[in-house]
């Protein structure tokens, strides 16, 4: 993982190379390289989706994956996390800790994951050595430990000797290790002769597989030096996946992609027990299918294969409905850094969800069809790629991270599908927060309820962050389980539009009345639906009742804020100051070189346009998303896509063609 351009994919190309697996190192600038294998990719020089390669080193089997280092295809990572044992973090030793190293490294941190850092590019003018060290220490990581030192720093000739007990690094060494563990402080306090350099090392190893310390690796991708001690540090400081071969099949879908035909094939990490051809599978609830074909990676390709062990990734052909984020088999029991808990609707997310969004519109109107289901199944590739068809205006949306992912998305369809389009301007994505609490009751057989259904729902705010949750406030078996399954799937339906047309969130929907009509027939007669209730009845009721009680509790709007950080030359903060405040920035902390606060995700853009020529090109941004705020000023309205409930009269004429 790194900041775009850090040489993450040089960097595996280097890996292969010396674990002989490839014979040449490929460039990303020829566009050669393994993993980058879109044709956008090679053109564009920069990766967009993750990708696999395998390959070993002494005894060990390391499985790699390449992720993309632009922030737009942050969701690329995401996925990946909940199959890592562990990451190698790439840092440029000329530009140093940026925006998205800080990101990933906060994230890795947060989920327990060993992670070693490898300092790139050392052979490069403007390389430095203490200046990215102390950085890191202070941007990253306390427990960051050098593990060598460099000679002809900027030359092509740079090289990287790695200590060895040495008494400077043994000293190094307790200190960041005694920080992090109170038995190695009370050895050197106590008995430092018992601090040997065997045992300094264990614990060494010890603490990078409980994410406390990060060793650090100087070295060149393009020259390979630094690269060999980077791969037994791997081997010796990165803990080894645990997996039972023989146990009950385990693993995770952490990719899925289209084959030539049309089909999905399904990336999977395996943790436990072996998975063969023509096995059965579960990978969802209510979902199954059978597994046709099996692809294992192995020396920097993947292979046709009968089985896959634990510890391996493999391609899954066969499993039609598989979504990403599947658990195949067997839920992966045992304690593991990284693993994400599931939550109600998957794993849980890693970073923050896209903030912007755009129409995508096909330059011919006959496109339209073709371009849905092209859009259906690059969801498919990616999740947060959520889209948001509006029937009434025959329209698609798609949700972004960021302009360059737009062009992307452009030019798969161009290539991917034959499909010229164009896209609005993108908008940020807000939502709604309750404001109080509204209930709404609707009879069976009691004007103006025209369904054969007793609904009563209310609305009231929950904790910030816990999303909408549905409580039962009538007895469990007093309607049928379909038609209660069938309230709450509405009621979640009904939320992604509130009273200004976005996503309600973190609200509690509790269920106050409820009633139906038994299913009954004609006498000798068949059945007789306008005597009896069915789930059509409630799922056309409940948004009527709902979107009443909304509007009774009230919703606020709220935008996205991002936390910036923003380095500049200590003259051009005068001039700066006046363009933050218009673009509605507030600075929380304020240096002759460094301003730090908070600023709306829809004028983020807008800064980094205007921010070179402010600062001469000198100044840094780093922006990352924070929390939703209340909306100042004009609360925008998102036009709606369904048949607005808000508007009696004309929900009523589009469900039940009456009023």
């Amino acid at each position: 993982m790194a900041h775009v351009d850090a040489g993450k994919t040089s960097l595996t190309e280097r890996l292969l190379h010396a674990a002989g697996v490839i014979d040449e190192v490929g460039s990303v600038d020829e566009g050669n390289t393994q993993t980058d294998s879109l044709a956008l990719e090679r053109q564009r020089g920069i990766t967009i989706k993750s990708a696999v390669v395998s390959f070993a080193i002494g005894g060990t089997t390391v499985n790699l994956i390449d992720t993309p280092g632009h922030p737009d295809f942050i969701a690329e990572v995401e996925r990946v996390l909940s199959v890592l044992d562990g990451a190698v973090l790439v840092v440029s030793a000329v530009e140093g800790v940026q925006a998205q190293t800080r990101v990933l490294m906060r994230t890795l941190r947060r989920l327990g994951l060993p992670t070693l850092i490898f300092v790139n590019k050392i052979d490069r003018r403007g390389a430095r050595y203490d200046g990215v060290l102390r950085e890191i220490t202070a941007r990253l990581s306390p427990g960051a430990i050098a593990m060598g030192a460099t000679t002809g720093l900027g030359t092509p000739a740079a090289a990287f000797t790695p200590f060895d007990g040495q008494a400077d690094f043994a000293t190094s060494l307790v200190d960041v290790l005694a920080a992090q563990e109170d038995e190695v402080l009370a050895a050197y306090v106590h008995d430092e002769d018992s601090l040997t350099w065997s045992r300094l090392r264990a614990e060494l190893v010890a603490q990078t597989g409980r994410a406390l310390a990060h060793p650090v690796f100087f070295g060149s991708a393009i020259t390979g030096a630094g690269v060999r001690e980077l791969m037994a540090g791997i081997e010796e400081l990165l803990p080894a996946a645990q997996g039972d071969p023989e146990g009950p099949v385990s693993g995770t879908v952490f990719k899925v992609e289209r084959g030539p035909a049309g089909e999905k094939v399904a990336y999977a990490r395996m943790f436990g027990g072996t998975l063969r051809t023509r096995d059965r599978l579960s990978f969802g609830p209510g979902r199954a299918g059978k597994v046709t074909a099996i692809s294992v990676f192995d020396g920097g390709t993947s292979a046709r294969r009968q089985e896959v062990p634990a510890g391996r990734i493999a391609r899954l052909w066969g499993l039609a409905d598989v979504r990403i984020g599947d658990t195949v088999g067997h839920p992966h029991a045992g304690p593991r850094p990284g693993r994400a808990a599931p939550g109600p609707s998957g794993p849980e997310p890693h970073f923050a969800p896209p903030t912007l969004e755009t129409v995508v519109v096909p330059r011919r109107p006959a496109d339209r069809g073709a371009l849905h289901l092209a859009l259906t199944q690059l969801a498919e590739q990616d999740p947060l790629i959520d889209l948001r068809q509006d029937d009434l205006r025959q329209e698609v949306s798609v949700s972004l991270y960021g302009e360059v992912q737009k062009e992307v998305i452009q030019a798969t369809l161009a290539t991917d599908f034959g499909l010229d389009v164009t896209f609005r301007e993108t908008t940020t994505i807000c939502v709604e927060r309750p404001r109080g609490t509204g209930a709404a009751v609707e009879l069976i057989a009691v004007a103006p309820n025209p369904f054969l259904a007793t609904v009563g729902l209310r609305v009231e705010p929950g904790p910030v962050g816990g999303g909408v949750r549905f409580r039962l406030e009538v007895e469990l078996g007093s309607l049928p389980y379909a038609f209660m399954r069938t309230i709450e799937e509405t009621v979640h339906e009904t939320l992604k539009q509130g009273l200004h047309g976005w996503e309600v969130v973190d609200c509690v929907v509790t269920l106050t009345h409820s009633g139906y009509y038994a299913r009954q027939s004609h006498a000798h007669g068949s059945f007789d639906k306008s005597m009896s209730s069915t789930a059509g009845d409630f799922r056309n009721l409940v948004p009527l009742v709902l979107m009443t009680a909304l509007r009774r509790a009230g919703t606020t709007v709220y935008e996205p804020l991002h936390r910036f950080r923003l380095e500049l030359p200590p003259d051009t903060l005068g001039p700066l100051l006046p363009v933050l405040a218009g673009l509605g920035a507030i600075p929380r902390t304020r240096l002759s070189s460094v301003v730090e606060g908070e600023i709306p995700a829809a004028r983020v853009h807008g800064l980094e346009q205007r921010l070179p020529g402010l600062t001469r090109g000198e100044g840094v941004l780093e922006c990352d998303f924070d929390r939703y705020e209340p909306v100042r000023g004009p609360v925008p309205e998102r036009p709606r896509t369904d048949h607005n409930p808000l508007d009696r009269k004309e929900y009523l004429l589009h469900v039940v063609r009456r009023v």
